[in-house]
């Protein structure tokens, strides 16, 4: 039996300055006091070392990477790149690159894969879409990302999972916990399935218009390990309360 922690990882997506860095203090602050949870934010490319200087205690990640580390690749950063800016984290996968940049699965999980090679934990995306699950088959969806999109599971790769219902991301709407329950439940069966024992130390994350109100009714659902957080990680007042209520679960 596997004990996880709790992940509350925010994305700030292509938003925020070097003014907005001001907010990385509270949350550093309440991450102290999160005894058992860990707690990132991701800002942009642009701002990850100046985030690093400013945010002690607190995890700074990226919010993708290629999976070369170097080469003819214009505005693309590399795994190298990340940690050598002091990043220690990186989302790769996300549903909006996915859609935005055309990224397969084959491309998902060789970023993985190269941001795992250079010890960055790692955190890939998974997400059906309204009309597939509207035609019943988001649990299909699902499995063929997690079977496309993670690599090999190595003893000392940290690699997280996050699962965002696409239709649920930027609208306001939320899951149901019946529905986070059922998708959680089968994620943690593939990972079972596919790694044994080790698949129970990947945790699983909820994202999708995860806020205040919410947080405390979705950490208490089985097999959610926490959260990536879009809109509301851009500010103190509305991540601290999640963080808050991880800490509570």
């Amino acid at each position: 039996m596997h004990v996880r922690r709790k992940l509350v990882a925010g994305n700030w997506k292509m938003n925020g300055s070097l003014a907005a860095l001001g907010e990385l203090s509270a949350i550093a602050a309440a991450a102290k006091d999160a005894g058992g949870v860990d707690v990132a934010v991701c800002p942009p490319f642009t701002l990850i070392a100046p985030a690093v200087a400013r945010s002690s205690g607190l995890v700074i990640g990226a919010q993708d990477c290629h999976f070369r580390e170097s080469g003819a690749h214009t505005g693309n950063v590399s795994a190298p790149m990340l940690v050598e800016a002091g990043a220690r984290l990186v989302i790769v996968g996300h549903s909006e690159r996915r859609a935005d940049q055309g990224e397969t699965d084959a491309l998902v999980r060789a970023k993985a894969e190269a941001a795992l090679d250079h010890k960055l934990q790692t955190i890939v995306c998974v997400g059906e879409s309204e009309a597939e699950r509207e035609a019943g088959r988001a649990l299909e969806r699902v499995s063929a990302q997690l079977a496309g999109s993670i690599p090999d599971l190595r003893q000392d790769a940290d690699l997280v999972v996050a699962y965002e219902p696409i239709w649920a991301i930027g609208t306001g709407r939320t899951a149901t916990p019946a529905d986070v329950a059922e998708m959680h439940a089968a994620i943690r069966r593939a990972l079972a399935g596919r790694f044994g024992d080790a698949g129970g130390r990947v945790r699983v994350l909820y994202g999708g218009s995860v806020s205040p109100a919410n947080a405390a009714e979705l950490f208490a659902v089985a097999d959610v390990d926490g959260a990536l957080v879009g809109g509301a990680s851009l500010t103190a007042a509305q991540f601290v309360p999640i963080v808050e209520a991880a800490a509570r679960s």
